[in-house]
């Protein structure tokens, strides 16, 4: 009776363990930087953990998903919360959020496409890098929406 007691609980632990890993697989994605553009907050060849999930504040930094200069995404985006498999076969940019939705424009994004009273609309962010001279962004690309937005930057893992 004890063995299987004993059984019943490791059973049960294993599971909840197993339960625990697939959720912060979708929660969670470790994201390793590339390129200047965020120098020297981060550095190319940085590993970032990236929380998935929540829409992020003005002042945090964000991997969103690289559009095609002038043509847009080539793919319908990611599902919030869904399985991260397919996350190895998309282009992402790290960015920081310069504005997020109701803030007013930032001067320096010199976005001119019109935005109601010169604030960032629902589900559209403004994201800079931190290096200007290396950054592709909302100066060249404009509002990014929310749908391509994959999580905000929780820490540095190292390189």
């Amino acid at each position: 009776m004890i063995g299987r007691r004993r059984g019943a609980a490791v059973a049960a632990v294993a599971g909840a363990a197993a339960l625990l890993a697939v959720s912060a697989r979708r929660r969670f994605v470790v994201v390793t930087v590339q390129g200047a553009s965020m120098e020297p907050t981060y550095r190319s060849d940085d590993r970032v953990l990236v929380r998935r999930g929540r829409a992020p504040a003005r002042g945090e930094i964000v991997v969103v998903e690289q559009p095609v200069v002038g043509l847009g995404w080539p793919a319908p985006p990611v599902p919030r919360g869904g399985a991260p498999g397919g996350l190895a076969r998309r282009d992402w940019y790290i960015k920081r959020v310069a504005g997020a939705p109701g803030d007013a424009l930032p001067a320096e994004a010199g976005l001119t496409a019109p935005a109601p009273h010169g604030r960032v609309p629902d589900g559209g962010y403004v994201l800079l890098g931190d290096n200007p001279g290396k950054s592709v962004d909302s100066r060249q690309m404009g509002l990014f929406p929310r749908e391509r937005v994959l999580g905000t930057v929780v820490r540095v893992l190292g390189r």
